[in-house]
């Protein structure tokens, strides 16, 4: 499996970081109370400037997804074949990231996140919820 990590700067290190701690961190307004995912200088909906990082369960539903089986480069050889899915967080977000097994990711499968720990960081992954 390829393990090269982000490259994190001051708006994804919070995420990053959580993601080290177990936790999920995304961002809500404190003027309107909506969540974004990544971090912005102000709210996109309302505009007040800044934000809060909240913690959310990771808990949602599959909104979109793709099915990769052909690696686009050697270093990948062994990740094939995997699914990579827009998943809509009950805290409000949509984020992407694997689903595993890979042939679980369906629109609409309730999915929870699933940690996976590398050498020096830690990647959000989903599997399904029964």
């Amino acid at each position: 499996m390829s393990t090269t990590g982000p490259v994190t700067d001051r708006d994804s290190e919070p995420f990053f970081a959580g993601l080290r701690r177990g936790v999920i961190v995304v961002q809500e307004c404190e003027e309107c109370g909506r969540r974004r995912f990544g971090r912005l200088g102000a709210c996109p909906y309302c505009g007040t400037p800044g934000g809060t990082d909240v913690e959310v369960s990771g808990e949602g539903t599959v909104h979109s997804f793709v099915r990769v089986h052909r690696a686009l480069t050697a270093t990948m050889a062994d990740d094939v074949p995997y699914a990579i899915a827009t998943v809509e967080l009950d805290g409000g977000v949509r984020m992407l990231g694997r689903v595993e097994p890979p042939e679980a990711a369906a629109i609409g499968v309730r999915v929870g996140p699933h940690l996976v720990d590398h050498d020096d960081w830690t990647e959000l992954r989903f599997a399904p919820r029964t």
